[in-house]
């Protein structure tokens, strides 16, 4: 491969002059917004390939002074240069760069640690832009707007690669204490709650069946278990606002004042419950602090999952969600009196304020007088016995003590699991369950996990963490690097 002359300053000031020129010239006065618009950004890309090459031109041209050593071996002798192809927002880019190497040894380019260069050949922008797009995008589309907007394809395989090896620095991420300021109230209550959501998964060869039948799907569903962590202001409620808010009443007083989640995180993983709630034990470490005085683990009624939050966070009250509980009383009250019955509403409010009130047995034993009812026929009390005293009737029992809604209403605690499942819903569903999707365990991990660094607002964070943990795997230890040109000049104090 030959050099290839980077364009020179003239050049390059030549090609700005001729931009100004068009667009204070003739040739734009009879062209549209659009047509101008597109032609300034197509000339503005070539631009910035242009300065791009004169940038790499001018950092490589010195051959390094002094001799070139590695931390475990002799001093390198030259080698000539090596090319470097680099994809960049603006195209594709070669440069050649000063070559070293010594018998037995590989070939060093000592200027590729001092501009950190990535391992593959598309820039770590150009990366950052793509999985950005991954993380709420199926590939195709990511690959199609990043050709419409720059003007060169990339396959969907290189996209996948790129999110999956961009996503590798997330769970290390996610570890580190809490760098976010401290809110300007203090919120006491730190909160959990863990949920799970189907993703399709392709079966992978050992578990395919030799001749599968007629039909056979090729793939399967597998939990991803998501988890939530974060902290709230206490929020004291009557039984009466509350059930009234859940059953939607128009005549409700609007809230004022309710707080939200403070440093929400998001996390979600395929490798099972006990792997997701070690996880979350492992972040409810890194959020203790001595303004928290409350700890409370929010989950539905499934007994594997409350049992798990039990053992990995023996420090919070367990809370059954207050949505369950409410659909399992509309269910209750169709087998009851019928989905049309007119009093059907006031006889689920009553239950759902006592309920509310800490009034669990109370409720249970009602229950079961409904199922008893002598007026009722034989085949109306099989279908009440079966929706009652086997679903609801034992739900609410078996989760009596994580039931005590007036104990924590008087503190303000929150009773409903509407994070997670909306968590489940945005972080999983919305990404993963689009029209004929299907994963393997690895894309899949990959995507939730950019996922919900983009979702939780940490994106910005995680590139800086992630381009030094890449620049050390490659290079060794490096200083810290800073944010941006553009976000330190954001961040510059306006003068008065």
């Amino acid at each position: 491969m030959t050099p290839t002359a980077a364009p020179s300053i003239p050049q390059i000031q030549a090609q700005l002059r001729e931009l100004v020129e068009y667009v204070t010239g003739p040739d734009s006065r009879a062209a549209t917004a659009y047509q101008v618009e597109l032609h300034v950004f197509r000339r503005v890309l070539a631009l910035g390939a242009a300065l791009l090459s004169l940038f790499f031109a001018t950092r490589v041209a010195t051959r390094p002074a002094g001799p070139v050593v590695t931390p475990a071996g002799p001093p390198l002798t030259s080698h000539g240069r090596r090319p470097f192809t680099y994809f960049s927002v603006f195209g594709k880019i070669v440069f050649w760069r000063h070559a070293f190497t010594a018998p037995g040894q590989p070939v060093v380019c000592p200027v590729d640690a001092t501009l950190s260069l990535p391992g593959r050949c598309y820039s770590d922008l150009l990366r950052e832009w793509a999985t950005f797009g991954a993380a709420d995008a199926p590939f195709r589309e990511v690959a199609a707007l990043l050709e419409r907007v720059l003007g060169w394809s990339f396959s969907v395989q290189a996209l996948e690669t790129i999110a999956s090896e961009d996503a590798g620095d997330v769970e290390a991420f996610f570890e580190q204490p809490s760098a976010d300021p401290p809110p300007a109230e203090a919120v006491s209550i730190l909160v959990a709650q863990a949920d799970g959501k189907g993703v399709p998964l392709v079966l992978p060869p050992a578990e395919r069946p030799a001749r599968p039948g007629k039909g056979s799907p090729s793939n399967r569903l597998r939990e991803a278990v998501v988890t939530v962590l974060y902290t709230i202001l206490p929020y004291r409620r009557t039984p009466e606002e509350v059930a009234a808010a859940l059953l939607r009443e128009p005549d409700r007083p609007e809230p004022s004042g309710r707080p939200r989640p403070v440093n929400k995180e998001l996390r979600a993983t395929l490798d099972g419950k006990d792997v997701a709630l070690e996880r979350l034990a492992g972040r409810v470490q890194q959020r203790e602090s001595p303004q928290i005085h409350d700890r409370v683990a929010l989950t539905d009624g499934a007994a594997a999952l409350q049992e798990r939050m039990r053992n990995a966070l023996p420090g919070f009250t367990l809370v059954l969600d207050i949505i369950h509980v409410t659909e399992y009383l509309w269910d209750a009250a169709n087998a009851v009196l019928g989905e049309r019955h007119p009093e059907r509403t006031t006889w689920v409010r009553g239950h759902l304020v006592a309920l509310l009130s800490g009034r669990t047995d109370e409720v249970v034993a009602a229950l079961e007088v409904a199922a008893a009812e002598p007026e009722l026929s034989a085949a109306q009390h099989t279908a009440i016995q079966r929706v009652l005293s086997l679903r609801r009737i034992g739900y609410y029992r078996r989760n009596a003590p994580y039931m005590r809604y007036d104990q924590y209403l008087e503190r303000g605690w929150p009773i409903g699991t509407g994070v997670v499942e909306s968590a489940c819903g945005h972080l999983v569903k919305d990404r993963m369950e689009q029209a004929g999707m299907r994963w393997t365990k690895a894309g899949a991990h990959a995507v939730l996990d950019v996922r919900a660094v983009r979702l939780t607002d940490h994106w910005d964070a995680y590139w800086r963490f992630h381009r030094h943990r890449d620049h050390h795997r490659r290079y060794g230890p490096a200083p810290a690097l800073a944010a941006p040109p553009e976000d330190q000049a954001l961040a510059l104090p306006v003068a008065a």
